[in-house]
């Protein structure tokens, strides 16, 4: 039987059933042939030597010439996991393998080895990994039924574990070589042809890690390393790894006194410290001016809500796991432990809605969405717009916690909008202007935009398909205003509603989610919120969702290393450092700090003993944008010898002109 495959450019190509990826590439050309990794055969990603049985659209996918592919990529860093892995239990017998995925750039596998594996055993494992890739052994797929794996796996928890969660009742292995006589693993693939193709590739650290992510569980060791197609690919990678590890905002975070993460307060839970604080409050007073100007008013909610609240938004019991306990009232546990009721029994009742307690809110919404039902609302009210700083909690597994970017309390620049649903496409591009406003002050020009609509195959999104029909077509249209390029994303919806996100690349190309927008028909449902038209009658108004910074942790954390601990004067907790080379200057240093601090201004005065390269050199340390030098001459002329952190000497000012000159960059939220 002769199928038809159709190319990426639309031409056809007669084939008989069963031909694979690799013969597609030879018909079409040697040199095609010769860089094939892999082909995508209805958007399925599959090894070159997999038949294809019907009509497709096809791709050979190859390294590419100027960026790598991502699914070049994907194949290289998968196949080279299991490089890794083969080489690891060559070197440590007994090792045995959890799992191995290719991640975001790079790749890692969770291990149960017999001997601790430090980085300085990875010059050895790369060398075994070497071998292995010199070995050029073909990647050989095999399958066998669910019975039969278990069969073969029988003795290994951790691969037995992954059958039980697998799909179908087909499992598929990957052997180095032959199956049956070389290394081979569970893996539904797919991988490159053989192992010499795997190109250049380094470990990168190791880790502790629970399986599948349960503290009560193994703990395992976490490998991780990474591929590229060849070594100037992998140097760049690296380079900017290590430009990464300089803008680390933990490390930074602690030598500038930013913030704390005490073990004794809890994981993820910050503790600002004067210097950070000073950052927060400024993005919070410059967000604020911006939504006087848009009609906003300020609101205040508890941090903690009754569990009904969250059973009528949705949030409780579905999101349960990623929530803290609910609090149970004393007298409620009390009269609980007299009728012997066990954990389970207690939990399944808070999920049935016939035992009541608090929750620490995971959302400010249903707050606010309080507030508007607290009094009559006409259309002439119309839009309300309501905003705080509103902490909230999620319960983040301990593994996936890290520095201020993934944390268990977390404040947002939130805000929500009740308005008719003629006024939904203004409010939205107001939002959007807002996010955009926010992101040209501090100098991040490249993002991209991403709709995240709901997944119509999900059982997780409520509400009529006629409002998210609605919501989605709003948030499309006002991704198009913005004028650059957005992606549609199913399945990226909130529950309640689709979201426009704001996707950031930071000075080293990384990609952070910030800003997020979101049109929600269904919380003014589930709440019954109404508004009297002009006909009269009651209405359900439309809510939007947005908050320009997200969370104020994730994005300080992410501005620390957009600027690598050197924020833009309006932004440094100290602004300006006074200098006096020597004692004598001490008086006059004292005036000028009365003077920068009259001017109000964040200033500090250098009172030690040390000599003034060293005075200048702590102060570049801690990243003080601007350095009053004071000495003799300064004195008697009433100026100062200013200095620009990462710039030098910029020449002598008169101290009045220099103070105006630090107010004005302060006053224009200037970048530099």
């Amino acid at each position: 039987m002769n199928i038809t495959l159709t190319l990426p450019d639309g031409s056809q190509k007669q084939f008989e059933a069963g031909v694979t990826g690799r013969q597609v590439a030879e018909s079409i050309g040697a040199g095609l042939a010769r860089a094939a990794l892999g082909i995508k055969v209805d958007g399925e990603l599959r090894d070159l030597d997999r038949p294809i049985a019907a009509d497709a659209q096809v791709a050979i996918v190859t390294a590419g010439r100027d960026a790598p592919d991502a699914d070049a990529l994907y194949l290289l860093r998968h196949s080279c996991a299991h490089v890794m892995a083969e080489a690891i239990q060559r070197l440590y017998p007994g090792t045995k393998l959890a799992y191995g995925p290719p991640v975001e750039n790079g790749f890692y596998y969770d291990i149960d080895c017999p001997s601790a594996i430090t980085e300085e055993d990875f010059p050895r494992i790369e060398a075994e990994m070497e071998r292995i890739i010199g070995e050029d052994r073909p990647f050989t797929r095999y399958e066998m039924s669910r019975a039969e794996a278990e069969r073969k796996l029988a003795g290994d928890e951790y691969k037995l574990d992954n059958v039980a969660r697998a799909d179908g009742d087909v499992m598929s292995f990957y052997a180095t070589g032959e199956p049956g006589r070389d290394w081979e693993d569970l893996c539904r693939g797919p991988h490159v042809p053989s192992t010499g193709r795997i190109g250049a590739f380094k470990l990168l650290s190791v880790a502790g890690a629970y399986w599948r992510g349960d503290a009560s569980r193994q703990q395992l060791q976490r490998v991780y390393g990474t591929a590229f197609p060849d070594k100037k690919q992998l140097k760049a990678h690296l380079a900017a790894l290590e430009e990464a590890r300089k803008r680390d905002h933990r490390v930074l975070g602690r030598q500038l006194g930013l913030f704390h993460i005490d073990e004794a307060v809890g994981q993820g839970l910050v503790l600002w410290k004067p210097k950070g604080a000073v950052v927060r409050q400024e993005l919070q007073n410059f967000i604020s001016e911006e939504l006087r100007r848009q009609g906003y008013h300020q609101v205040f909610t508890p941090h903690i809500g009754k569990l009904g609240l969250y059973r009528t938004s949705g949030h409780f019991p579905y999101y349960r796991e990623s929530q803290y306990p609910p609090i149970i009232e004393h007298d409620e546990l009390a009269r609980l432990a007299d009728e012997g009721a066990t954990c389970a029994e207690l939990s399944n009742r808070m999920a049935a809605g016939t035992v009541d307690g608090y929750l620490l809110k995971p959302m400010n919404c249903p707050h606010h969405i309080r507030i508007f039902a607290s009094e009559h609302r006409s259309y002439r009210d119309l839009p309300i717009r309501l905003a705080e700083f509103g902490t909230v909690y999620r319960w983040e597994q301990s593994g996936e916690i890290g520095g201020m970017t993934r944390v268990r309390g977390f404040t947002q620049d939130d805000a929500h909008i009740f308005c008719t649903e003629d006024q939904v496409t203004a409010e939205l591009l107001g939002c959007l202007s807002l996010v955009r406003t926010v992101f040209q002050t501090l100098g991040m020009h490249d993002y991209r935009v991403r709709v995240g609509l709901r997944d119509p195959d999900s059982g997780k999104y409520v509400g009529a398909p006629e409002n998210w029909d609605k919501a989605e077509a709003a948030c499309r249209a006002a991704a198009r205003s913005l004028g650059v390029a957005f992606s549609e994303e199913p399945g990226e919806a909130a529950f309640y509603g689709p979201k426009i996100d704001f996707v950031v690349k930071d000075v080293i190309g990384r990609e952070w989610q910030l800003g997020t927008v979101q049109v929600d028909y269904n919380l003014p449902e589930r709440f019954a919120l109404e508004y009297i038209g002009a006909d009269n009658s009651a209405h359900r108004p439309v809510m939007i969702h947005r908050a320009p910074f997200g969370s104020m942790e994730r994005f300080v954390g992410v501005l620390i290393e957009h600027f690598a601990g050197a924020f833009p004067p309006w932004l440094a907790p100290v602004q300006a450092a006074v200098l006096a080379i020597t004692d004598a200057q001490l008086d006059y240093a004292r005036e000028v700090l009365e003077q920068l601090k009259e001017a109000g201004l964040r200033a500090e005065i250098d009172t030690s003993s040390e000599k003034i390269g060293k005075k200048i050199r702590a102060a570049e340390l801690a990243k003080i944008p601007f350095m009053f030098v004071l000495g003799a001459k300064e004195a008697e002329s009433r100026s100062v010898a200013l200095r620009r952190h990462g710039k030098g000497d910029e020449g002598v000012l008169g101290l009045a002109e220099a103070v105006a000159l630090l107010k004005a960059k302060v006053t224009e939220r200037a970048l530099a």
